[in-house]
């Protein structure tokens, strides 16, 4: 009683420790997917941050160029930064766009001060291409492009480095996270394999247990089926005495006084010499099933 009670009671609490086991697993993936996320996200920032400091060279090396050299081919990679920074510039702002005000401060101020910068680099753009190679190379003298790349630079930095923080302590959460789960699926599985074994093993002990039982029940009715069998077969032998004294008696009666009985005692003779009869016929067909029934239980 006391193995089947804890058999019901185990079996159960198995199933729902796994269950349990199983999803504290998918929650602790989940946090995992979520901080993995977080991270991409931090990097695509980082990478969005880095197209428009790398625009903003290019932009500023072609203007350099040209205006040395007179060369409209040195205006390529400036082509090449103002057809991208527009693009670079919309996806920073809107990956910036959920994060704190100084955050969204910074990247509008950073729109301002590209505006300015590319005005000033079309301005001296433009007087070197009318021929105004000195008043071209006054307006860079003012060193009013050097400020807003250098005010552009420190913003863009700052953005940097809030974002490699940022991705600093969401690796450290995902590392912990990771850490912490695979110490919890550790214990959790040593657990389960422990109870589960334990399980097994009251399976094993239980099911031992009915076979001595069923054993102990098939020799106790080999017991009784041998001691039926010799009490059947004592009274077989007493019916066939008494149903062969009986047909015997019958069959002296009617050779011996058959002469002197009246018709109807002649009739009652044959009677009980039939019913005899129909006895030991019944008689041998309860002995027959007897020995069916213990030909089968052997077997």
């Amino acid at each position: 009683m006391i193995r089947k009670a804890a058999l019901q009671v185990g079996i159960p609490a198995l199933l729902v420790f796994i269950a349990l086991n199983a999803f504290f697993a998918v929650s602790r993936l989940k946090q995992v997917q979520q901080t993995a996320t977080l991270a991409l996200e931090s990097s695509s920032i980082q990478a969005d941050i880095s197209a428009v400091l790398r625009d903003l060279t290019n932009m500023e090396t072609g203007q350099r160029g040209f205006l040395l050299t007179d060369n409209s081919e040195y205006l390529q990679p400036y082509t090449e930064g103002k057809g991208k920074i527009e693009a670079d510039l919309t996806r920073l702002r809107g990956a910036l766009a959920g994060s704190p005000a100084k955050e969204r401060d910074q990247v509008a101020k950073l729109d301002e001060l590209i505006q300015s910068k590319q005005a000033e680099i079309d301005k001296s753009i433009r007087l070197r291409q009318q021929d105004f190679r000195l008043r071209a190379f006054k307006l860079i003298a003012t060193n009013e492009g050097m400020g807003y790349m250098q005010s552009l630079r420190i913003i863009l930095n700052s953005l940097s480095t809030t974002e490699a923080t940022r991705f600093a302590a969401l690796d450290k959460d995902r590392s912990a996270i990771l850490n912490e789960a695979l110490r919890k699926t550790w214990m959790a599985n040593l657990v389960l394999l422990l109870l589960t074994a334990f399980l097994f093993g009251l399976i094993h002990y239980y099911g031992r247990g009915l076979e001595h039982e069923a054993a102990k029940s098939r020799r106790g009715l080999a017991v009784r089926d041998l001691q039926l069998g010799k009490l059947t077969s004592a009274l077989s032998n007493q019916a066939r005495s008494n149903t062969s004294s009986i047909a015997a008696n019958a069959t002296l009666l009617l050779q011996n006084y058959g002469g002197f009985l009246p018709r109807q005692g002649h009739e009652y003779a044959e009677q009980i010499k039939e019913a005899s009869a129909q006895m030991e016929r019944l008689r041998q067909d309860l002995v027959a099933s007897q020995n069916t029934y213990s030909e089968n239980q052997a077997a």
